[in-house]
């Protein structure tokens, strides 16, 4: 999905939510109003434990929590199976926490009282598709427009259901017809998976090759060109795309298993095995775009679907749980994770994300010890080695976060572009350990390889700063990295202290006052700007920033630096080192 595309499903989805998606945008601002009116009103309409539960639904759902907004939603419901709202939101939050079956269910009390709910019908067709039902699918998306989003989606949906039922040239007309609204290139890909569930295998090639060449660097369009490349017996043209894929720096799980076969001249079959299958993937690609955009509630429904039509398709339990953990759901993400089976190629991926769950829950040292087995077990496990040196280095076991990290090195190669980050945090532990000159190394190899990199940039410039180093080329970099990231209150710090150190006071105070605007809170920056005012004599301003510098520092580093300075102000004793 092109990032267009994706910007006008986002304007589309609170729309979907309340079935609106179709109508005219006059129309869905009134019935918009309407549905606040009713909002407003629901403290006076019902009894309080149904109030209660629907805005205990709604808190829920915001946190992702969706199996307690499920459960909320659905006792709403049931107390009311009258009222539309309460409906809507229990299919929805039955979905998003993968109960499809009841979320069906639920919809199609929906469809009852508004037979136009697009995302009710999507989800009801979902359970069609699943049982094989294909006339009922098309039965129940062939009236949504395709001017919408959720239309848009239905369409494909139907197309696959098309399929299902032996009419594979009905579905590439409804494609084709669906392609004229701009998806194109996002529906190519899908054409292929249509034409290989359809035994034709020659079409499905020429399909996917268009795709790949649109987007040579998707992991999925990848996998699914050189899978058919394979199982074609062109070998050589299929281990091409692979080294192409590698060659950027890139890693997926699905490469790999695609790899081992075409590295051992074996077939490794195909992707669609079955109708469900690939609109298992049509779901997962949406629900993807959707949650890099931000519309986590929907992403989750479009997943969950997924989920649902293919059981086995751990890269969506992968994308879910993801989702999930970008909200701080951690323990819902590890029981996806735990899920997945111990033989999958996502397995290893899944483990290091519940250990890396773990440490956010508070066990680090758990975390930590389950990536040390794992790494013990398989030593090329690069996320495994990776998330264990940056827990080594959050958990200040500086060098032993630096040897995990020379691991990495030694799996990549260290002279790939993406390389530069694991000389970056090598450095940083190395720094943190006052070895100086190692981290010093680091930081430069790091530029040597992404040389506009703003965090590199800013690091060195303000180490350099911060021992007297280097200042006017130190300045030059931070400057550089100011211009890449003009809001970044950390970056603008390093800038303010860098005036500070070459005496320019009066660029000094203003630069690190406009840190301070972007982190108020931040120890460290609120020491810096209460040393310029006192440089520039404003006394009483340095005291007060100073004073805040101790209260929010929550390790005492930043406190103990700043108490002899509210004490006897600063002189050559107590300035900041």
């Amino acid at each position: 999905m092109t990032p267009n595309t994706n910007r006008r499903a986002i304007r589309l989805v609170a729309a979907i939510l309340f079935g609106l998606a179709a109508t005219p945008l006059a129309a869905q601002v009134e019935t918009g109003l309407k549905i606040q009116e009713v909002t407003r009103d629901f403290m006076k309409l019902f009894r309080p434990s149904v109030s209660g539960s629907y805005l205990a639904g709604q808190k829920a759902m915001r946190d992702l929590r969706t199996d307690q907004a499920a459960q909320y939603f659905l006792d709403a419901a049931r107390a009311d199976w009258d009222n539309p709202l309460l409906i809507e939101r229990a299919f929805v939050a039955l979905t998003t926490d993968g109960q499809v079956v009841e979320g069906a269910r639920t919809a199609r009390r929906m469809l009852e009282m508004d037979r136009n709910n697009e995302l009710a019908k999507l989800v009801v067709a979902s359970e069609a598709l699943k049982e094989r039902r294909y006339d009922s699918v098309e039965r129940q998306l062939s009236t949504l427009s395709q001017d919408s989003f959720s239309g848009i989606t239905g369409g494909i949906l139907r197309a696959w259901a098309l399929v299902g039922d032996n009419r594979a040239a009905e579905a590439e007309r409804l494609m084709n017809e669906l392609g004229a609204s701009g998806l194109g290139d996002f529906l190519l890909f899908h054409r292929a998976l249509m034409a290989e569930a359809s035994g034709n295998t020659s079409l499905a090639l020429q399909l996917a090759e268009q795709a790949y060449e649109n987007e040579p660097y998707v992991a999925r369009i990848t996998e699914v060109y050189a899978r058919m490349l394979a199982n074609a017996g062109d070998f050589e043209a299929a281990s091409d795309v692979l080294d192409a894929y590698d060659a950027q720096g890139l890693s997926h799980p699905v490469i790999r298993i695609v790899r081992e076969a075409v590295d051992a001249r074996r077939r490794p079959g195909v992707f669609t095995s079955s109708v469900q299958v690939g609109a298992a993937e049509m779901f997962h690609g949406i629900g993807v775009a959707l949650s890099r955009d931000g519309s986590a509630d929907l992403a989750l429904v479009f997943l969950r679907l997924g989920l649902y039509l293919d059981p086995k398709a751990d890269v969506i339990a992968l994308a879910t749980g993801e989702l999930l953990d970008s909200a701080g759901q951690h323990e819902n993400a590890n029981a996806i994770y735990d899920a997945i089976a111990a033989n999958s190629a996502m397995k290893p991926t899944a483990v290091v994300r519940i250990a890396r769950n773990l440490d956010a829950l508070g066990d680090r040292t758990e975390a930590i010890r389950r990536l040390r087995n794992i790494v013990a077990t398989n030593p090329s496990d690069l996320d495994a080695v990776s998330v264990l040196g940056d827990l080594l280095r959050t958990d200040e076991q500086y060098l032993e976060a630096a040897d995990a990290y020379t691991a990495a090195l030694e799996i990549t190669g260290g002279e790939a572009v993406s390389d530069w980050r694991f000389y970056y945090v090598r450095a940083i532990a190395y720094e943190r350990a006052k070895e100086w000159p190692k981290a010093e190394a680091d930081f430069l190899r790091a530029l040597e390889l992404n040389p506009d990199q703003p965090a590199v940039l800013n690091y060195l410039g303000y180490s350099w700063i911060d021992q007297d180093m280097h200042l006017d080329r130190a300045l030059e970099m931070i400057e550089k990295a100011v211009a890449a990231q003009p809001r970044d209150g950390y970056i603008i710090d390093s800038l303010g202290w860098a005036f500070y150190k070459l005496g320019r006071m009066e660029e000094a105070v203003e630069t690190l006052e406009r840190a301070v605007s972007l982190l108020p809170n931040d120890p460290e920056i609120n020491d810096h700007l209460g040393d310029a005012y006192w440089k520039v004599g404003r006394t009483l301003e340095a005291r007060f920033q100073w004073n805040i510098a101790t209260s929010v520092d929550a390790t005492g580093n930043v406190a103990a630096r700043a108490a002899p300075k509210l004490e006897f102000g600063l002189n050559p004793e107590t300035e900041t080192e």
